[in-house]
């Protein structure tokens, strides 16, 4: 079994929080329900599992369910007699977003306490969003990735101690020594290959083949683009197309999504595709990159969304696509192979998964600049360059970023294949492989703060 960092994050959930529901949330294949299945097995005497899926692709029991009491019936003759009290029940309500009506029914089933309650979805941030009575207050929502590479650590026998060390080196802005930073890079290309979609990661670690691997890596790609169906042919094309799209796009000069690309029509905008978007986002299959053209702290604040970029989810994936079963492309230094397309996702993969929301520095005359992040520490813009060859230090537009002072920026990252740490101008020079311990840490500083006792006024 693999491990996977969401796993004490539902123990502890369905340990200390029995008054909520917990809603996760995250794109299909990325182990969702093995997870829930494993540790609702383990905690609960009797554990229920609903497909919502299957049954509204097929016998449709749910669908004339519109009260509690409904449900209540309809459980009792699936489970029979698997179906206990609130302290020893668990019933998964799995791919909850094919009835949104239950999605609001959550709250009435967190207050009668006749069973616990979880539920998952690979379009919940859709679903949620068009639910008229979302039960605030009654559920929580956490996402859940694909693995990142920490995880995929784990999997390949990485062991704990090595990559505490690392982590220290990177704390302390220190190189790995020669052999160790070659080991770590030999297992960040597989990476590269077989991307974090714990189906692919298992074929790996079964045999080692990578065309086995692509070919769970294509059957992930077409259910994706399958998952599209559910719309209206207008819409479900469009979907697909801009899907299909992601990577020659990624393959330009500005990597920006192509709006007349789309439907092959000049004229069309952002604002034409804004539903079609969404629906990427939400669904979890791509990685939505915003631009910001003045980088003040909170970026949020500062987005513009006309110039959007994506990234496919998993790198896995978008490796497959561009390079299919030949694996030289990523283990050998051909000099024809520009890995910087692949360098990008796999970062925006890793900041994802770590809670960052994505954007990117776009001005006409200071130029462009891969990433920018939320630094709470600094409450300042971080910038972040990708490299993947040996001009690494050659970065014009970073350059003028960092010494423009209005920006106030205190330091910037540029990843690269290189194993040397060292800092020159405000810029932190590091290996590719350290974007891993970039953690979103707004939280760590919440739980730091205590606030003052009060006087009376």
């Amino acid at each position: 079994m693999l491990r996977r960092k969401f796993t004490p994050v539902l123990e502890s959930f369905l340990k200390d929080q029995p008054n909520k529901i917990l809603l996760v949330d995250g794109a299909r294949q990325i182990g969702k329900s093995y997870i829930i299945r494993y540790v609702g097995s383990k905690l609960f005497k009797n554990f229920v599992e609903i497909n919502l899926k299957e049954d509204i692709e097929g016998p449709r029991v749910f669908d004339g369910v519109n009260t509690c009491q409904d449900l209540y019936i309809q459980l009792a003759m699936f489970a029979k007699n698997k179906l206990g009290s609130f302290k020893d029940t668990l019933v998964f309500l799995d791919e909850i977003q094919c009835y949104p009506k239950l999605l609001t029914m959550l709250k009435f089933l967190n207050q009668e306490k006749r069973f616990r309650f979880i539920a998952s979805g690979s379009q919940l941030g859709i679903a949620l969003a068009e639910t008229p009575s979302v039960p605030i207050g009654s559920v929580t929502v956490k996402k859940m990735y694909p693995l990142d590479f920490e995880e995929f650590l784990w999997a390949v026998n990485c062991g704990e101690e090595v990559i505490e060390s690392m982590h220290q080196h990177f704390v302390n802005h220190e190189s790995l020594h020669d052999a160790l930073h070659e080991n770590i890079m030999k297992r960040f290309q597989y990476y590269l290959l077989v991307g974090g979609m714990p189906e692919s990661v298992n074929m790996f670690l079964r045999d080692r083949h990578l065309q086995r691997v692509r070919e769970v890596q294509n059957q992930i790609y077409e259910l994706y683009k399958i998952d599209a169906s559910q719309y209206d042919t207008e819409r479900k094309l469009k979907i697909r197309r801009v899907y299909d799209l992601i990577p020659s796009n990624l393959e330009n000069k500005k990597k920006r999504v192509v709006y007349k690309s789309i439907e092959e029509k000049k004229g069309k905008d952002y604002s034409d595709y804004i539903d079609e978007f969404e629906y990427l986002s939400a669904s979890g299959v791509a990685l939505e990159v915003n631009s910001i053209s003045n980088p003040k702290f909170p970026l949020k604040e500062s987005e513009i969304k006309n110039f959007l970029k994506f990234y496919l989810n998993d790198v896995g994936i978008l490796t497959n696509i561009l390079y299919g079963n030949n694996a030289n492309a990523i283990m050998q230094d051909i000099r024809s192979i520009n890995l910087g397309t692949v360098y990008e996702s796999v970062v925006a993969q890793e900041l994802n998964a770590h809670g960052f929301h994505l954007y990117y520095y776009d001005n006409k005359k200071q130029g462009e600049v891969d990433f920018l992040i939320d630094d709470y520490e600094n409450l300042a813009a971080l910038p972040l360059e990708i490299k993947s060859g040996k001009d690494y230090t050659v970065h014009s537009a970073l350059d003028r970023f960092v010494s423009n002072e209005s920006y106030n920026i205190p330091r910037a990252i540029v990843f690269s294949n290189s194993g040397k740490v060292f800092e020159k101008d405000k810029i932190l020079y590091m290996p590719i492989y350290y974007c891993m311990f970039l953690k979103h840490t707004s939280q760590e500083s919440a739980d730091d703060f205590v606030f003052d006792e009060l006087g009376d006024l």
